[in-house]
């Protein structure tokens, strides 16, 4: 008695002509036809996959480029100066600042034509680090301020068990929510 590939086979073609839907004349019909083309579809889109990456590499070079000769200042030598400044940034982040922020992409060319990475003076530092705890002491502000009546009353034990309120076992829900406020 011989083996027939009953459900196996035909899963195997169904999943072909899924694949297949869509395309043209007998190609979405016929198992053949179709089981060539989707060969030839899934090489075409690996393939593609790989060019896509270059033909938007190209476009960002081209548009950073076009931005460079407006201020007055080659490819080559921006990317180079930029470089040696020091300034991490990749080409489709330039180029989107070169079509979005024509005054930001300025002061990227005059940074790449001097080269060096501008000096950060004490005054400068003292009050980015002013602004770094201002914004962290608000953080902590906000976490103070959580709506306890919204937690689940595992949640709010946890949370008196960490502050070290005593009977907290026995509360209720609205007993945690006031020793919690406190």
């Amino acid at each position: 008695m011989r083996v027939k590939g009953s459900n196996i086979h035909k899963n195997r073609r169904v999943k072909v002509l899924k694949q297949a839907k869509g395309y043209f004349g007998s190609k979405h019909k016929l198992y053949k036809t179709a089981k060539e083309q989707v060969m030839h579809s899934l090489k075409y889109a690996y393939r593609d996959r790989r060019q896509n990456k270059r033909e938007m590499r190209k476009l960002w070079i081209t548009r950073i480029n076009a931005a460079c000769r407006m201020n007055g200042i080659s490819y080559s030598k921006f990317i180079n100066g930029l470089n040696k400044a020091g300034v991490e940034i990749n080409r489709k982040m330039l180029s989107e600042i070169a079509i979005n922020d024509e005054a930001a992409f300025a002061n990227l060319v005059e940074l790449a034509k001097t080269g060096k990475a501008p000096k950060v003076t004490k005054t400068e530092t003292k009050t980015t680090a002013r602004k770094v705890e201002e914004k962290s002491s608000a953080k902590v502000e906000k976490k103070e301020k959580v709506d306890y009546s919204k937690m689940t009353v595992a949640e709010l034990k946890s949370l008196a068990k960490e502050k070290n309120i005593s009977g907290y076992t026995t509360m209720k829900k609205a007993e945690l929510v006031a020793a919690l406020e406190k």
